[in-house]
Parts: C-alpha cells; structure tokens; sequence
C-alpha cells in the first residue's frame, strides 16, 4: 500500500467514525421519541454533576422538553441519512474511489468558513481542534486530487 492510500484511509477511518456517532445519535432519537424528553433531560443534567437550576442546565432541559414528536422524527431520518452518506464516502474512500474524494474534498471545504467563525467567535481548544483536522483533511484531498508534478 501506497503512502497516498494510508492518508486516503485514515480519511475514511474518520468518515466512518462519524457516521457511527451519528448512527447512534440517530437510534438515541428513534428510541426517546414520544418519551418525556423533558425528565430525561433531567436525569441527565444531574447525571453529570450539574444543577438542573442553573442557566445552561435549565435551557436545556427546557429546549429538548420542548421538542415536538415530529420534530424528533425528522431530525431522526436526517441523521440516519447523514450517517448513510458517511458510510457510503468512508466505503468509496477505502477503495479509492475519485468521486469519494472530490465528496471529501468538497463537503470538508463547505464546514471551513462555519468553523472558522466558530473558533474566532467562541475560541476554545474544541474549535480549534476541529479546524485544524478539517483543514488537513481538505488540504491533503486536494494534494491528492491534484498531485505536484515535478519535472526532472
């Protein structure tokens, strides 16, 4: 196996990551639909140590209580969908398949300018990180769509 082919599967090996966290994600929502979201909410803020009295705690118990059976639904499909699409670039990456990488390359480059604003908006180590991983990843599809020719 080439060098290029190990980068190109490391990129995959991180596509199918996602559409894993993803896929559970989405069963997470299958599952609680129609359960009080509100209680659950809950259970877990205090779960983790955290008042359930405070700001952040309380709108969000409040948010996800909110949240109506159709909502929970849709926002199910459209993540089981996002989690097929990731299967499907993590497959096409893995054998190296082009139209995989120009999806790598393109669906990378779409996040940069969100992530950026992300990261000078609420700086913190998570944003940063997060740039600088989908920033490597869309500079090296690109050097692997388009190879350096060197003249000898």
């Amino acid at each position: 196996m080439k060098h290029l082919d190990k980068g190109v599967r490391a990129v995959a090996l991180l596509e199918a990551s996602k559409g894993v966290l993803a896929l559970v994600v989405a069963i997470g929502l299958h599952v609680y639909a129609g359960q009080n979201l509100a209680l659950l909410a809950e259970q877990l803020v205090t779960h983790l140590h955290l008042n359930p009295a405070n700001r952040y705690p309380s709108i969000f118990i409040s948010a996800i209580g909110s949240l109506p059976q159709s909502s929970l639904t849709l926002m199910s499909l459209g993540v089981a969908v996002y989690t097929l699409m990731r299967f499907v670039e993590a497959y096409g990456l893995w054998h190296n398949m082009r139209w995989t990488q120009w999806f790598a390359l393109l669906s990378g480059a779409i996040y940069l300018p969100f992530e950026l604003y992300e990261m000078v908006s609420h700086f913190n180590l998570l944003s940063v990180i997060v740039l600088t991983i989908n920033l490597v990843i869309v500079v090296y599809m690109y050097l692997v769509l388009f190879p350096r020719r060197t003249s000898l």
